[in-house]
């Protein structure tokens, strides 16, 4: 039997290009979670801006996120650009713990503007924490059922996205979550972008949100910049808190 694995979906300020201003709120995130994974948007450490440099996994600029993870005994969960293979560009994920940062997965399924400056991922990822198998996502690939499907045939417990939707597509997330969570047997969370991002969202949906694996919500942040959500996964039952903005 796993043990529970809190986890936490988040949805902080984002101020565009500032990568080290952004990791700070990251790392103030994840030492106010208390949890053992925090999940954040797509490209969350630079919002959504297309053009922004690429960020590589030793960038110094990452330090706070590294040493927040290290005083929490957290892993972070965080959106970047990041580098691939013969210079080709990525919307990436970055798994963050005490001991570093590494590129965990790409996005396999681009959206909008993004083919003209990303190249798709070529593989589906799976990270194993204290034994919970968590499935990798970013934005559009949660809409793709193909995607929760070869991701979930490598034996997932969770799969865990960050994403971006806009106001007036709030129900997506939710949508999606349901279809996979239902699909799948799995628990779903997602971390969806609040406030202003860049790339012309002016204002996100929020409502990031975990769901169990009949597809109920268990945990739903609310639509402000700065709210989390939370809850402790298990491997029968659950225990959730409701969504919070986090203190400090």
């Amino acid at each position: 039997m796993r043990d529970p694995l809190r986890l936490a979906v988040a949805q902080p300020l984002i101020v565009s290009y500032d990568v080290a201003a952004n990791a700070a709120t990251h790392a103030a995130v994840v030492l106010a979670a208390g949890a053992r994974v925090v999940v954040f948007p797509e490209l969350s450490l630079t919002g959504y801006e297309l053009d922004a440099p690429a960020i590589a996994a030793d960038d110094p600029r990452l330090l706070p996120i590294v040493e927040g993870c290290a005083a929490a005994g957290a892993l972070a969960l965080v959106g970047a650009p990041v580098h691939g293979d013969s210079g080709r560009r990525h919307i990436g994920m970055l798994a963050i713990d005490g001991t570093g940062a590494r590129v965990a997965y790409r996005k396999m399924w681009l959206g909008g503007a993004e083919p003209e400056h990303f190249s798709p991922g070529s593989e589906p990822a799976v990270l194993d924490v204290d034994g919970w198998r968590l499935g990798l996502a970013i934005c559009k690939d949660t809409g793709i059922p193909r995607h929760a499907a070869d991701t979930a045939a490598l034996g997932i417990h969770a799969y865990v996205a960050g994403m971006l939707e806009a106001a007036e597509d709030a129900a997506v997330p939710s949508e999606r979550a349901r279809r996979v969570a239902r699909d799948h047997g799995v628990w779903v969370a997602i971390a969806s972008f609040a406030g202003g991002t860049g790339g012309g969202y002016d204002h996100a949906a929020g409502g990031s949100a975990i769901w169990q694996a009949d597809g109920a919500v268990v945990s739903q942040a609310g639509t402000e910049p700065g709210d989390v959500a939370k809850a402790t996964l298990r491997a029968e039952g659950v225990a959730a808190s409701g969504g919070q903005r986090p203190r400090g």
